[in-house]
Parts: structure tokens; sequence; C-alpha cells
């Protein structure tokens, strides 16, 4: 992916990643069918965008849906707890299913046809993952711990095939037990056993540290995934929550040797669709958030740049996508060069949080 231009990302990213996902189901007749038919449903979508765009209204084609900020699990350095959006509290004035299906469809409309489904714990919230199902035209990543995947929810994902579990792993037992919780590997092993013998198409999201860098992007590792059944693998960078947390996160090192890995893995492992991120949006050109390439919807449906830049000025609830897109900080955070310019270490807003923060008092 080095020296790709942000233009021929958005353009192609989600109908290359659909092609990669059908070469990686051909030997799985219920789901090669469902990316066939989405398939035609993505160059749908990249035509509206295109149309949208004539008319001056940029549509990224992705979205990220931090449906529940609940989660079951305490996962050693999360940066989700450590900013106060992932709690064991009520779910009070967060947006309700019937809310999350129309923002779903708005998307649909507008020709956003990947949406990434987050949490908390995105599985603690049955009756959004039910009404996402509802909507075929979309393809839904869950980005999931694993623990709540049950018998119901197997014959959901064989049944509703735009639905696209990933489930949280770190590494081997040791690694992903340290972090997760004793047991844990074991019981995203036995999952992964179920979606494989149940036909389902699922993938993998590895957290990637100064510690598991190696590991995780060796064969050991990924012929374990592959092995399993898993047909996709999200690499996300670790962001510190500060003090020890520190010491995992990546330096460019090892951001440099992790992107030569992953090269070699697309070349070993064809049959599986490896991400990165950020890694990925640096290769094609800079920051991908604020609208540029997606955006995040936060449990409340706040409107943010992404879940590493949790400021909004706009709401879902009060305000259309493409209203929320032409936000005052979201087109202040396009248009001043932030998103784009270079700058040391990973994710960029994080970084310079503080500069976010000033533009949002000042929009």
């Amino acid at each position: 992916m080095n020296g790709m231009q942000l233009e021929t990302y958005l353009a192609n990213g989600v109908e290359n990643t659909v092609k990669e996902i059908l070469r990686a189901s051909l030997k799985n007749p219920k789901e090669s069918a469902f990316m066939l038919k989405y398939a035609a449903h993505s160059k749908t979508a990249s035509k509206r965008r295109s149309k949208a765009a004539e008319d001056g209204l940029h549509i990224p084609p992705f979205l990220i849906c931090s449906i529940t900020s609940r989660c079951n699990l305490h996962c050693a350095g999360c940066y989700a707890r450590a900013n106060h959006s992932c709690h064991e509290g009520g779910t009070e004035g967060q947006l309700t299913a019937a809310e999350w299906e129309k923002v779903f469809r708005d998307a649909e409309s507008l020709g956003i046809g990947f949406i990434l489904l987050a949490g908390g714990e995105p599985m603690l919230r049955r009756d959004v993952i039910e009404a996402a199902a509802r909507i075929p035209e979309i393809l839904f990543p869950i980005f999931t711990n694993g623990t709540m995947i049950d018998a119901a929810y197997l014959s959901l994902f064989d049944r509703a095939r735009n639905l696209l579990p990933v489930l949280s792993i770190e590494g081997d037992m040791q690694r992903t037990d340290s972090r997760r919780g004793a047991g844990v590997y074991e019981t995203l092993t036995a999952k992964m056993r179920d979606m494989r013998e149940n036909g389902i198409l699922f993938g993998a999201s590895v957290t990637v540290t100064k510690q598991n860098a190696d590991e995780v992007t060796g064969d050991a590792f990924v012929r374990t995934l592959k092995e399993s059944g898993c047909k996709a693998v999200f690499y996300v960078e670790y962001v510190p929550v500060g003090g020890a947390g520190d010491t995992l996160a990546p330096d460019d090192e090892t951001r440099g040797r992790t992107a030569e890995r992953v090269a070699v893995l697309r070349e070993q492992y064809p049959e599986i669709v490896f991400l990165c991120f950020p890694g990925d949006e640096r290769a094609s050109g800079g920051c991908l958030a604020a609208g540029r390439g997606f955006f995040h919807i936060n449990a409340n449906g706040g409107a943010e740049p992404c879940p590493f830049s949790p400021y909004s000025d706009s709401n879902v609830r009060t305000h259309s996508l493409s209203e929320v897109m032409q936000s005052k900080l979201f087109t202040a955070l396009r248009s001043g060069g932030m998103l784009t310019e270079y700058h040391e270490g990973g994710c960029v807003l994080f970084a310079q949080k503080e500069t976010v923060e000033q533009l949002l008092q000042n929009v």
C-alpha cells in the first residue's frame, strides 16, 4: 500500500476490501452468495458518493459507531475506560435501537457501505445488532471481545451475512489472558471453532504494542488464525492511556517493522484480508478522521472525529449525517491541514489533542 493516494483509497477502499473478502470466502457458498450481492451494493454506494461529491458534499465510505458504553471485561490499558467512554453504569441517554437503525439507513442512502460497530462491548446491544442485520446493503464488522457470542448470535450471523464478527485477541494465551482476563483466550478459540464449523465468516482485531508486535505479525500466530478460519485481521495500534501505558505504545522502529511484516503477510496469506490502523492511513495520504474517510458516533449520538479524539459539536439526534459532516469542528479539522501534515508517532489527533480541544472551544 506504500505510495497509495488518499483519493484512490477513498474511491476504491470499500470495493477493494469487498473483493478481498469475496476471494477469502470462495469456498463458503452462503458467504460468497451474500458478498456477490454486497459487491453490487458497494458499486451503488460508490456512485452515490460520487454524485454527492459533484454536488459539493464529500461522503466518507466508512463509519464507526460505538453502540454502547458498557463492557463486561476490564482489559489492561483500555483507552475507552481511561477516557470514561466505557464503563459498567447505566445506559441513560444512549441511542435506542430505533435511533441507531435510523442512522444506519441514513448512512446507506448517502452511500456509506461499511459501518464498524464498537463499544464498550457491542454484543451487549443485541437489539442494535438485529437492527443492523435488517440492512444488507451495509457490511457491519462487529469489534467484540467474543465472550458474548452464544447460540442465538451464531444463528443470527448465519442468517445475516452482512454481520462480520471481529474478535479481539492479543497473541497467544499468555498475552491475551494477561490483558483481557484469565480464560479469555480459551473462550475465543472455542468461539472461533464454533463459527468455523457453522461456516460463518469472521475476523480478528489485534492491538499492536511494542511488546507483541513481532509475535502478532509472525507466521506462527497468523497461521493459527488461518487454521481457525479467520478471514480478516485488523491490526490496531495501541493508544497509551498515560503512565505505564507509554511503555506499550509502538515506537517508529516498531511501526516500520510491523508495516514490513504486514506487507509480507499480504503476499503469503492471500486468503486473509489484512488492514492496519493508523498505518494504512499514513500510507494513503494522512489521517482519514473527521469525515475525510470516516468519523465516529459515540453511544450518546455525539459525532466525533474518531474514537481516539472524543470531541463533538453535533449530535445525530438533532442533525442528519450530511449535516454532521459539515459541522464546524469537522470542517476546521479538514481545512486546517492537521490531518495531512507530517507528524511523529501514530494517531495524529490523539497526539494533538490540545489543539483539537482549542478548535472545539473556538467553533
